[in-house]
């Protein structure tokens, strides 16, 4: 099937995720999706995508059965973990993670040290898998759609270890909210891990600056109905 509609995929030529091929396989699904759907692409989407990508490819990958509490996909040996970003007010220089993980229940009410432990767990989370993908809708229609492949480095998050904790004192919630920021030298945010204390007790990472990531690659295409020709 050839799409007769204009469109830019792009990849970052040193990529060892995206090759031509798979650059083409992700942007031919995507905009297929959209010739059905005025919603961005689903994490469970991604997941069978990049799988089928992969391998079709050349890559050997493999998806981690449903509900698995670590990596989401194995490619070439290496474990992933998979995300999705679509939220309104999509920042293109700051990546949000609303849920990188479940906190789930232990010690966690006032004290600042309760955020130690909550980090701790963050951490040991990371150990199930090597490396993190992120596919973010950077626009959606009526404009045209845009998306974009990002990796953000475990060696990027693992610098929690020395952040500042904040408990958020003021918060009416129990357990109370807080952050763990994390700042360059010169004091400029690079991330914050967020220790929501809501019904869910879920782990958000913020304000993640993408000049510390890896953009693999970009697909943009018009929002207007696709046409195609076999």
């Amino acid at each position: 099937m050839i799409f007769r509609r204009t469109h830019t995929f792009e990849r970052a030529e040193g990529s060892d995720i995206v090759s031509d091929c798979v650059l083409q396989e992700i942007g031919d699904a995507l905009r297929l999706h959209h010739c059905f759907s005025r919603e961005p692409f689903s994490k469970d989407k991604f997941e069978y995508l990049l799988e089928r990508a992969a391998n079709n490819c050349g890559l050997n990958a493999t998806l981690a059965a449903r509900g698995n509490p670590g990596h989401d996909i194995t490619i070439n040996g290496l474990k992933f973990s998979l995300k999705t970003q679509a939220d309104r007010g999509i920042r293109r220089k700051l990546a949000h993670i609303s849920k990188f993980m479940e906190l789930g229940r232990g010690t966690w009410g006032d004290a600042e040290s309760d955020l130690v432990g909550l980090r701790e767990r963050f951490f040991t989370h990371m150990e199930s898998y090597d490396r993190i993908l992120v596919l973010r809708t950077l626009s959606k229609a009526p404009q045209e759609w845009e998306y974009e492949l990002l990796e953000i480095p475990k060696t990027l998050l693992n610098e929690a270890v020395g952040g500042t904790l904040e408990m958020m004192q003021v918060s009416t919630q129990y357990p109370k909210p807080g952050y763990c920021h994390v700042r360059t030298p010169d004091g400029e945010l690079k991330f914050q891990l967020y220790f929501d204390g809501g019904t869910e007790r879920k782990l958000q990472i913020k304000s993640i600056d993408i000049a510390n990531c890896i953009v693999h690659a970009t697909w943009k295409f018009p929002a207007a109905d696709l046409v195609t020709e076999g």
